[in-house]
Order: structure tokens, then C-alpha cells, then sequence
């Protein structure tokens, strides 16, 4: 039976929750503890935006009783309540700061601390490359600030800037294991990069140097694909035909609009789903909003004067550069709304633009992060 929302943005934004909630980090943990045949750990350290989702999937003896060191983003904590085991800290993103220094010193000190049968778990998602930080000798604190914020004024995908902070990281790439004297390292992340590369997540703090004698096991248990998958299959409870459904998100802004426009302008009615994560280069001076902003208004401006299509670009992780939105709306109308749109695109400044007409989408901290989804629905 059609159980269609009564309008397209009611639609997208049950679409975009189905995909968010098939890779919540509670969620995902707890169907790998169903499946896995592992004992408690002795240690566990959590890092990432959805580090607080994740530690709450684990059984409730493994989080009451198992010594926990937890790293997340400003704000993402929330009314969480801990066990006197667990050591939880907020820190800064996407430009780390002090308090990602002292995380970075303390997750250092926390796998340092391992005896010689400690089972350490490690549960990784994305943002934790900022949120953790240790440099190497002669790096200064400036000289991480000044590398992040041109990496993000460039352009630079999440790949590129990971490349970068983990040659001034004396933990990333590896070398935070380095530490570790235990038994056994179990590792589960959630993918925010292309590829699902545990090398690049999170610039690798959950990876291993190469040739370690280490017992080690890693498991991807959510990624952009679980997510577009489970948006497809909504889709088709709802009864809404899939036309596309690809991680193709991989270009600056301007041509990852212009491309997603001409294939839903020119193809046939229903569904079309984008996944992955597109750049934008940054004005000296820029303006407030975030990638998926600026997305939804050029592909607004693409399809100006249609009326038969509406879409939805937001971030799983509930937020979309340094903002409160995850994303925004964009249809037909959305770039002829107000005045000043292209302005607001020139100075990257598409947040104030779109909340001015009224095409924000907000969620808060979601538990997961694995990329952006761009929802687009096609009903003429």
C-alpha cells in the first residue's frame, strides 16, 4: 500500500531518517555484538562524532564496568549519564583546538596504560582526526590550526585533509597502536570516507602500522552504502520508483550540482539518491553555511522554474560545517525566493540565504556520520 507523506519535503525527510537510522551508531554496534562471539574488553576507547552513539550500543555490563576513555564533538554528549569507568571529553571540530590537544594526550596516555593482557576496543567515526591530536616533535599547535584551515579554505576532500594532519600527528596513521603492549585490539568504524579505508578514517587512528605484531581484527559496521540502501528500501514501501542510487558526491560543489541536475531534469519520475561527500573552496572572508548548503541552492539555481523537483542535501551526522543545519531544502523555487542568492553562493555564505527562506534542515546530532545524502524526488 502507498503510505506517501502528504508533501515531497515530508517525504525526503523520511527518507534521509530511514538511511541515518540504519547507521546510528547504537545500531550499528549492537548488530555486531548479536553476531560476534567476543568476550568484554578490558579497555575501550571511543572516538568520533558518534562516539557516544556507539558506546551506548555495547552491552550494559561492558559499559558500566570496562575502564573508557570517550572523545566526541562540542555539544555531542548531551544528557548521556556514565559509570565512574567511563572518562568522557568534548572537543573541537572541524578546526582542533586545545581541548583536542589534551584528548590526544590523553587517548596517548590511555592505550600507553594497556598491561600485557588487555583487550583494548576501539569503536572510530569520523571527526575524530580533529578531535584527537598529538604532534609530533617541533610541531606546533598553530602549525595544526594554519594546515586545517587551508585544507578546508582549498577545498581539500576529507581524504586530502587526513593526508595532511597525519604527517604532523605523532597518533594518527597508525602510530597511536604503536603504544599499545596489550593482547588484542578490536576495532569497529563507521565509515565517513570514500573507499571505507581505515587508513583514512579518522586520518587512521584506528589503524596499525605495517608489519606490527598485533592481534588485531577491524570491521566497517556502517557505511554511506548501508545508508542509501536503506533509503531504497523505504522508498519502495512507499511506492516510489528508484532511478539512481550511486556515492558519487566526489567533485567541488559547481559540478557536482550542475552534473546531479542534468540526470534528474532529464531522467524519468521517482527516486534519486547521491551519497558521498563534495569540496568547496572557500572566499577569504566566508560566509555561514556548509557544503550540503551550498549544494541545495547551486542545485537550486540549476533547476530554477521547475516544479516537479524537490531534494534534500544534508550531512548523516546532523551537522553541516561549522552550523546548527544538517543541510537544506532546494526545489524550483528556493534560488528566486529572496534576492541575492548568487551573492550568497560568491561568499559562501549560503546558510544565512536559506534560513532567510525557510529551506534549512535541521536534526542535531544524529550518532552517526557517514557522509552527506542528497535526496532528490522527481513527480511531474
Amino acid at each position: 500500500m502507498n503510505t506517501m507523506p502528504n508533501t515531497a519535503k515530508e517525504t525526503l525527510t523520511q527518507l534521509f531518517n530511514a538511511g541515518v537510522s540504519a547507521v546510528k551508531g547504537d545500531a550499528a554496534i549492537r548488530a555486531w555484538v548479536s553476531k560476534s562471539a567476543s568476550s568484554r574488553p578490558t579497555r575501550i576507547f571511543a572516538a568520533g562524532k558518534a562516539a557516544v552513539s556507539m558506546f551506548q550500543g555495547l552491552p550494559t555490563d561492558w559499559q558500566m564496568h570496562t575502564p573508557t576513555l570517550l572523545v566526541t564533538k562540542t555539544d555531542h554528549i548531551g544528557d548521556a549519564q556514565w559509570s565512574g569507568s567511563v572518562e568522557a571529553l568534548e572537543a573541537s571540530h572541524p578546526v582542533p583546538d586545545q581541548s583536542s590537544m589534551h584528548a590526544g594526550q590523553r587517548a596517548m596516555d590511555f592505550v600507553d596504560q594497556c598491561g600485557p593482557d588487555d583487550h583494548l576496543l576501539m569503536l572510530v567515526s569520523g571527526g575524530a582526526s580533529a578531535l584527537v591530536e598529538h604532534l609530533r616533535q617541533g610541531v606546533r599547535y598553530a602549525d595544526l590550526v594554519a594546515l586545517t584551515e587551508t585544507a578546508l579554505a582549498q577545498g581539500a576532500d576529507i581524504a586530502e585533509i587526513n593526508r595532511r594532519r597525519k604527517e604532523v600527528s605523532a597518533i594518527k596513521g597508525g602510530q597511536l597502536l604503536s603504544f599499545f603492549k596489550g593482547a588484542k585490539v578490536t576495532v569497529l568504524a563507521i565509515s565517513d570516507v570514500e573507499g571505507d579505508n581505515i587508513d583514512v578514517i579518522a586520518s587512521g587512528i584506528g589503524a596499525r602500522l605495517p608489519h606490527q605484531n598485533l592481534d588485531y581484527d577491524m570491521q566497517i559496521i556502517a557505511s554511506n552504502n548501508v545508508a542509501r540502501m536503506a533509503v531504497a528500501e523505504t522508498a519502495a514501501k512507499l511506492g516510489l520508483p528508484l532511478i539512481e542510487n550511486t556515492e558519487t558526491l566526489y567533485a567541488p560543489v559547481d559540478e557536482v550540482a550542475r552534473s546531479l541536475a542534468d540526470i534528474i531534469k532529464d531522467g524519468p519520475d521517482g527516486l534519486y539518491v547521491f551519497g558521498g561527500e563534495p569540496t568547496v573552496v572557500l572566499p577569504q572572508n566566508p560566509g555561514k553555511g556548509g557544503r550540503n548548503q551550498a549544494l541545495a541552492l547551486e542545485i537550486s539555481r540549476c533547476i530554477q522554474g521547475r516544479h516537479d523537483i524537490c531534494g534534500l542535501v544534508a550531512g548523516t551526522d546532523g551537522t553541516d560545517g561549522p552550523t546548527r543545519a544538517a543541510g537544506a531544502f532546494a526545489d524550483g523555487e528556493s534560488f528566486t525566493k529572496k534576492p541575492g542568492a548568487a551573492d550568497a553562493l560568491r561568499r559562501a555564505d549560503a546558510g544565512t540565504y536559506l534560513e532567510n527562506t525557510g529551506d534549512l534542515f535541521v536534526t542535531g546530532p544524529t550518532g552517526t556520520n557517514v557522509m552527506d545524502l542528497a535526496l532528490f524526488l522527481k513527480q511531474s
